[in-house]
């Protein structure tokens, strides 16, 4: 008889493969309903995404009156409605069709980075579309290396892995970062890594984000500054007025070498992009969980 975790990882996997085929070959318009559908009875089931999401628009844009916050966390759930029907999509797309869901912004600062011949890092985040950034980016450029930390259910992360390397991109697993990121670099290759969320002490510096001290992780400074690859923040972020995404690379952020200056610079370039789009940012992760030594807990 399978274990209670077995049995809980075989309906989850089932429900997502019965959600993913439903967006997937529904009408757009039904498909979008049934996500925003789908994640508003999660958010019923699963309150605490609501609570974290009001409580961290408290810490960090307390300036907003309590209806701004309330339009903030709406749209984020809309925000992962739309990425999840793309996602559903991904098998479905290809050079031909990618342009229908996003277009690129910034793209010669790529090229200039590839050309030092370096490696070029990534900073991304749990901002916008992240999923369907770096598998346009395997179509539209080339594939490239994105780090991941495996899911919790192993049939889930199956599946999950099989949609994100449809597109040539490969992966790299958490744990074993380092050296395959620092090979990936040396082959003058692309890799992608999400800075934002939360770090345990012993991973990460403090810095100040959105007015507040974050634990970030520090592997990213320190492997920029270990390979001298090109950083340069990249997101997919969605478009009213043209009904798709947009992946913008901004322009490359300067390392110095020092961990701690390097991840607030990169932190301090975040905080500016999610302010531009604060609905489009992962407001329900705790990202001021771990907090330096003496202060409270602020969830």
């Amino acid at each position: 008889m399978p274990s209670r975790s077995q049995l809980r990882h075989c309906v989850e996997y089932a429900a997502a493969r019965v959600l993913l085929a439903a967006l997937a070959w529904m009408p757009r318009a039904g498909a979008e309903w049934l996500a925003r559908t789908c994640l508003h009875l999660l958010a019923l089931f699963v309150p605490r995404l609501r609570r974290t999401a009001r409580r961290n628009l408290e810490l960090a844009l307390p300036e907003l009156t309590p209806g701004e916050r309330k339009r903030i966390v709406r749209g984020v759930f809309r925000s992962l409605a739309r990425m999840a029907v793309v996602f559903a999509r991904l098998p479905r797309l290809d050079r031909k069709n990618i342009s229908m869901w996003i277009r690129y912004d910034g793209f010669e600062h790529f090229e200039r980075a590839l050309a030092r011949g370096r490696g070029v890092l990534f900073a991304a985040a749990h901002l916008g579309n992240w999923e369907l950034s770096a598998f346009a980016h395997a179509l539209l450029a080339g594939p490239m290396d994105i780090v991941v930390r495996p899911l919790d259910n192993p049939l889930l992360d199956r599946l999950v892995e099989r949609y994100r390397t449809l597109s040539g991109n490969r992966i790299i697993p958490k744990r074993e970062a380092a050296r395959a990121v620092l090979k990936a670099l040396r082959a003058n290759r692309a890799v992608g890594i999400l800075i934002d969320q939360n770090a345990a002490p012993e991973e990460g510096v403090f810095v100040d984000f959105f007015g507040r001290k974050a634990c970030a992780g520090a592997a990213f400074a320190r492997l920029a500054a270990r390979s001298g690859a090109t950083v340069i923040p990249g997101f997919a972020l969605w478009s009213d007025t043209e009904r798709r995404y947009v992946l913008r690379f901004y322009p490359p952020i300067e390392m110095t070498g020092d961990v701690r200056h390097d991840t607030q610079r990169l932190h301090s370039f975040l905080e500016s992009v999610i302010r531009q789009h604060p609905d489009q940012w992962l407001w329900i992760h705790r990202r001021w969980k771990t907090r330096p030594p003496g202060e409270p807990p602020l969830y």
